[in-house]
């Protein structure tokens, strides 16, 4: 295979590329260059870091450490997702909402994926437990954030509206159906635009990477193909779960619409 190995000097000069994003910045008092060297300096951080505990990883092979590090992940999933939100429930509620949609729908996507297509002995490996995680819980996360935003956004609009169906004997789950509707519907549209672009518009950054390190062309587009499969189908499970858990949440066992779970600016 022909691997090219990268120096970090190649990457210091593709970092000057950022200088154009600064200026540009500047120029247009955009206000964004503190932003752009920040995010770029994390990143970086991040990564290394990333690599280091991946190395680690790979060499113990053992099923607590990949659990911890799948723990790891999905916390911090959940934290972003939160993060996101314009309106925000009281208390944990939000970060907990998000969390537990992202642990259910990357668990069951990623151990179905290691236990029934992809198949390494062990199948915990993390060499393959760890990145096919990171890939679907970065998306979902993106699901699950859009798709919650959506939903508490539309809630507080459609207040009355919801009021008049519930107080005329709808259940909340089909006072909150048009509401359900449009959040899984607009948490769901990024994987759809990234599959219809896939492969005429974009090529995406999995099988990229495994070309770059020789893989044979038709080897990686399976990859891929795999991969945005489980992408899809966790997004959709996450996103769901999320907008299904909050209706619960913005509403009481009599029915009743609760928005003050809401925190009182966001209402």
């Amino acid at each position: 295979m022909n691997f090219i190995s990268l120096g970090y000097g190649d990457l210091v000069l593709a970092s000057l590329l950022l200088l154009f994003s600064g200026v540009l910045s500047i120029r247009l008092r955009l206000g964004l260059e503190k932003q752009i060297g920040i995010a770029a300096l994390r990143m970086v951080i991040q990564l290394f870091l990333i690599g280091m505990v991946l190395k680690l990883l790979f060499q113990s092979v053992s099923p607590l450490w990949t659990a911890i590090a799948a723990a790891v992940m999905v916390g911090f999933a959940g934290r972003e997702a939160a993060a996101r939100q314009t309106r925000k429930f009281t208390g944990w509620w939000t970060y907990g909402l998000g969390t537990s949609s992202l642990m259910l729908a990357g668990t069951i996507v990623t151990v179905l994926a290691l236990t029934t297509q992809i198949r390494p002995d062990p199948w915990f490996d993390p060499r393959f437990a760890i990145p096919i995680l990171g890939m679907i819980m970065g998306n979902t996360m993106n699901g699950v954030s859009i798709g919650l935003d959506r939903l508490l956004g539309e809630a507080v609009r459609e207040k009355v509206a919801l009021e008049a169906r519930l107080a005329l004997g709808h259940d909340r789950t089909r006072a909150f159906r048009p509401l359900v509707r449009n959040a899984v519907r607009a948490g769901l549209m990024n994987i759809i635009n990234a599959m219809s672009a896939a492969g005429l518009v974009s090529l995406p950054g999995m099988m990229t990477g495994q070309i770059l390190a020789g893989i044979d062309p038709t080897e990686a587009v399976k990859y891929q193909i795999l991969i945005m499969f489980l992408i899809a189908g966790s997004t959709g499970l996450g996103t769901l779960a999320a907008v299904m858990f909050a209706v619960r949440r913005l509403t009481d066992s009599r029915h009743r619409l609760r928005l003050d779970h809401l925190r009182v600016q966001d209402v």
